[in-house]
């Protein structure tokens, strides 16, 4: 952990893009997106749906590690939140997720103490006509600029973005409009995972978590394909997993 927060005063003191493509800086205040850091040295993106829940991809909270939540104080210094129960959809599958095919990429985090109050938690979206080819997106997430290059993450940054391909209520493919995945373009990349994904350019509720990349023409890396979890199949479960925890949702 001590690992992850040196890498993260690096990366904040250096210019930082988060979302590859030169994504613009995404409004900060309210916002409901946050960072999550694991002590195995990962590095995720969430969100509040709650005063003391957060969403997110099931692959950013494996079993075996200590996962906390990065915030700033009034001087944008870094402060550690602990983290309580985690809650993995129980149909969630790493191979299947590993092979970019559809799977219950969902969790939920339950924080020790409420989140902070610069964080406005957002809503689950109500059920909507099975997307098309051609629908606008919106993801935003705190993930590097360059694939490999950990000192550009750190900086909340927004994608828009288009579905392609056949999207339905398993998994929606996104790509930059302007280069379509053939060349490099706008998209998720290493942290952006579990981010939010918003439909039509809105972000006052979240249809998706962002659970992996491709670079541009299906290659390995960032920039090409954005992988999105819609939240339609798992909303049930979600509210009830969050009843749960003692925090409920409106539905």
């Amino acid at each position: 952990m001590r690992a992850v927060l040196a890498l993260l005063f690096y990366s904040l003191a250096s210019p930082a893009l988060a979302i590859v493509g030169g994504a613009p800086e995404a409004p900060t205040a309210p916002r409901s997106t946050v960072m999550i850091v694991g002590s195995g040295g990962t590095f995720c993106t969430g969100t509040a749906v709650a005063r003391d829940l957060v969403l997110t991809a099931a692959h950013c909270v494996l079993p075996g590690a200590v996962y906390k939540l990065i915030e700033f104080d009034r001087q944008h210094q870094p402060i550690l939140l602990d983290t309580g129960e985690i809650a993995r959809h129980p149909l969630f599958n790493l191979q299947t997720l590993f092979a970019h095919r559809a799977t219950a990429d969902v969790a939920l985090i339950r924080m020790r103490a409420p989140l902070p109050a610069a964080i406005a938690p957002t809503r689950l979206a109500a059920p909507r006509v099975p997307p098309s080819p051609g629908d606008h997106y919106s993801v935003l997430g705190y993930g590097l600029a360059v694939r490999g290059d950990d000192r550009t993450s750190g900086t909340l940054r927004r994608a828009d973005l288009v579905a392609t391909g056949k999207p339905g209520n398993l998994q929606i493919r996104l790509v930059d409009p302007a280069t379509n995945g053939e060349s490099p373009g706008l998209g998720a990349c290493t942290g952006d995972s579990g981010a939010p994904v918003f439909a039509g350019g809105s972000s006052a509720e979240i249809i998706g978590v962002v659970s992996w990349s491709t670079g541009p023409k299906l290659s390995g890396g960032c920039g090409g394909l954005t992988g999105v979890t819609p939240l339609v199949l798992y909303k049930e479960w979600i509210l009830q997993t969050a009843r749960r925890m003692g925090s409920p949702l409106a539905p």
